[in-house]
């Protein structure tokens, strides 16, 4: 059972590195235009950072495409992102398109092209002994979660869509998933505009990002 399970997760590496190292040269056009587009519309820097954690909690830094503008003085970065989004940034986050710089991390072993989205740092010690084996794969440039409502769950149905991945987790899961994110921003009637607070059913927000909500 063991040597099947490596050779399983073996099979899913392999997947990663040849699907995004193919993605990569497909869409380096993609890529191109869109860094000149951001560049031409609201300036540098072109890529978005930030720490998160990966493969055992591990921290990382996550990069993609900028989408949003920095805050202006009067506001709270937390509680803005609807407002901050440029109009190309929309585009970028309906086709997912902004995604597409996540794949070098595919290549370098931080990603996987499919897991549990990498979500902040500050959430790691309020996950339940249950939600908190989420980290115990890589994190995934789409998931099950991603192509199962998104942003229309709850903090909490959104865990549990990450831990049933874990659990039934298959080559061929893998595969439904990356043809449902490719077809994804054809779907219409997802819920947008909520912030973290509207959907955190699980008391997931640390208190201080409860106090700018």
């Amino acid at each position: 059972m063991e040597l099947v399970v490596v050779a399983a997760s073996r099979a899913k590496r392999v997947m990663d590195v040849v699907g995004a190292a193919l993605l990569l040269v497909l869409f380096s056009p993609v890529i191109a235009v869109i860094a000149v587009a951001i560049l031409m519309t609201s300036g540098g820097p072109v890529l978005f950072r930030q720490v998160r954690p990966g493969l055992h909690g591990e921290p990382f830094t996550l990069h993609k495409f900028r989408t949003m503008r920095d805050p202006r003085p009067d506001e709270e970065a937390w509680t803005t992102d609807e407002v901050r989004t440029t109009r190309l940034g929309r585009f970028l986050r309906r086709t997912s398109l902004d995604e597409l710089p996540e794949l070098t991390l595919v290549l370098t072993g931080r990603m996987s092209l499919v897991g549990p989205r990498p979500l902040i740092m500050e959430y790691l010690p309020r996950y339940s002994a249950r939600h908190a084996r989420r980290h115990d794969v890589r994190p995934g440039i789409t998931g099950l979660t991603q192509v199962s409502g998104r942003r229309s769950l709850t903090f909490g149905q959104r865990l549990d869509l990450d831990v049933s991945y874990l659990d039934n987790w298959s080559l061929w899961l893998d595969l439904k998933i990356l043809l449902r994110t490719v077809a994804e921003p054809f779907r219409r009637g997802e819920i947008v505009g909520q912030t973290p607070a509207e959907v955190d059913d699980i008391g997931l927000m640390p208190p201080v990002l409860e106090q700018i909500r």
